[in-house]
Parts: C-alpha cells; structure tokens; sequence
C-alpha cells in the first residue's frame, strides 16, 4: 500500500478536492486513513459498507448514504473527519459501489427499508442519518417509516426540486453542477456509474423524479438540518427553504463556496455542523 493511502488529508476548503482525497477515495477495499471495509448479508444481499474505527466517546453512530449513481466512495472526505470522535458507517445501497447488485433497480422505499434492515443488522443504537442528494430522500423515508432507528437527520442538498422533478430537469441541473465542481471529482464519478451500471443509473433517477418526497419530510421527528453549498445549482434556496419548513424540527445550513457535493468537498465545516446537530439531540432528549 503506497504511504499516502495511510495518512489522513489535511481537512480541505470548501469547493476543494485534491490528489490525496482521490486517492483515499478510491482505496476501498484496502484499509486507508482507518477506515476498513465489510461486508454482511443484509434482505438477502452482500451488502458493503466502509466504516471508521469506534474512537471510544460514546459518540452516538453517524451513517453515512450515498446519492444517485455513486457510492461510498465520494462520501470518504466526510467519515474521516467525523471519525475522531464518531462512530462512522458508509453503506453502499443495492447495486451501487462493492455492494451485491440486485437484477432490478430499487425504488427510494426498497432502498429505506434496506438501511432499516441493516441498521438492525448492525444493532446499531438510534443513529445520526445523513443523506446526500438521493441518499436525502432514502434517508427522509427511513426516517418516516422507522422512527426509533434515528437519533438525527441531516439532509444533505436534498433531492428533487418540484420545479425540475423531471429526469430532463435533473440531469440538466446536474450539468450545470459539473461547471462548478473540483474537477478531480470525475474519476469516481465514472468508477461508481460503471459499478452500478448505466441502465441501474437510469432506473433509480426515474424513482427519483416520481418520488414526493414532501410525504416523508412532513412525518420525520428527529432534529433535522438541512444542508446545502452556496453554490448548488441542483438544490437553489427556494427549494432549500421549502425543505426546511416541511420538516417539524429543522434548520439550515448554507456552506460558503461549496457546490452540491458538499460533504466531498467541505467535510470540515459540515463535520461541525453535524457535530453541533447532535450536541443538541442530547441535550434536548
């Protein structure tokens, strides 16, 4: 293993992403940085997940899920800077990343009962979910449908703006992303999409744009934040703001100069505010 695998990069400025973070990305399944991989039979699939070490606080676990088309891969920056003080967990959903790839695509309710099954799997106690992109709607409907799993939720540039819930609507505001993202990005992109196949790709932003996710926000209990880039063309404030009031407990968090991968590409700052989010849980329990 080449010895920049071993070490932790520097925490980055939001809207960056370098040589070192590439490569941490990419290293699954080799240990790196003290993340490690694993594998469990979750509903009957060879489920991966790549996690941090428990570092011993009595931290409460933080469950990192993943957007469309990708997989844990992108989500590494984040589970190395939460990793200090909690227990971090990063599944690939069914049929994305090392994860068992089932014949047909899961719908966004198919992939929440999934992450039930494997928090229960894990014995996890309630846990912090947080959810980028599509990952947010699958975390919104784990939430809804399995309360007593969540201690907090953090949605993460929540998926789909009504105003372009349209497979057209989204792929464009996802071009327009690609202009304002660090550019090092790419070769996971196009690593998980050849994992999850093209047509998997496809299938899952089609249950993406028919999924209202409005149904779920209303009925989440936990203490939620909402977090988005400044400059985040898939989630614009509108569509930012509606989330935010839809769920009963949320509030908000802009990240400066960050795009729509913001847990890539500012892990520090929202490592803070998911930090903060579950300092309050605690003292309001």
């Amino acid at each position: 293993m080449k010895p920049s695998l071993l070490r932790r990069p520097r925490t980055t400025a939001a809207g960056r992403f370098g040589p070192a973070e590439l490569r941490l990305t990419l290293a699954a399944p080799r240990p790196a940085a003290g993340l490690t991989s694993e594998w469990h039979l979750v509903d009957g699939l060879r489920t991966h997940t790549r996690r941090t070490a428990d570092p011993g606080t009595g931290a409460p676990p933080v469950v990192l899920v993943h957007g469309l088309a990708v997989s844990h891969r992108y989500l590494t920056p984040l589970a190395v800077a939460l990793g200090d003080t909690h227990p971090v967990y990063v599944p690939d959903l069914p049929g994305f990343g090392l994860t068992e790839r089932p014949g047909t695509a899961y719908d966004v309710r198919q992939h929440a009962d999934h992450l039930a099954a494997w928090l229960s799997a894990y014995r996890l106690p309630p846990a912090c979910l947080v959810g980028h992109s599509f990952g947010a709607e699958v975390v919104a409907a784990a939430a809804a449908r399995h309360p007593d799993a969540v201690r907090a939720v953090v949605l993460a540039g929540p998926t789909s703006d009504p105003a372009a819930r349209s497979r057209r609507g989204q792929f464009g505001r996802w071009l327009v992303d690609t202009l304002v993202e660090a550019p090092l990005q790419a070769p996971i992109l196009l690593r998980d999409v050849w994992d999850a196949r093209p047509w998997r790709v496809y299938a899952t932003l089609t249950y993406s744009v028919r999924n209202s996710i409005e149904e779920d926000l209303v009925r989440i209990t936990a203490p939620t934040l909402v977090v988005t880039g400044s400059r985040d063309p898939v989630v614009p404030p509108g569509w930012r703001s509606q989330v935010t009031r839809l769920v009963p407990d949320a509030r908000d968090v802009v990240v400066p100069r960050a795009a729509h991968n913001v847990l890539t590409t500012a892990p520090g700052p929202v490592a803070d505010a998911v930090r903060r989010l579950l300092a309050l849980s605690l003292t309001n329990r």
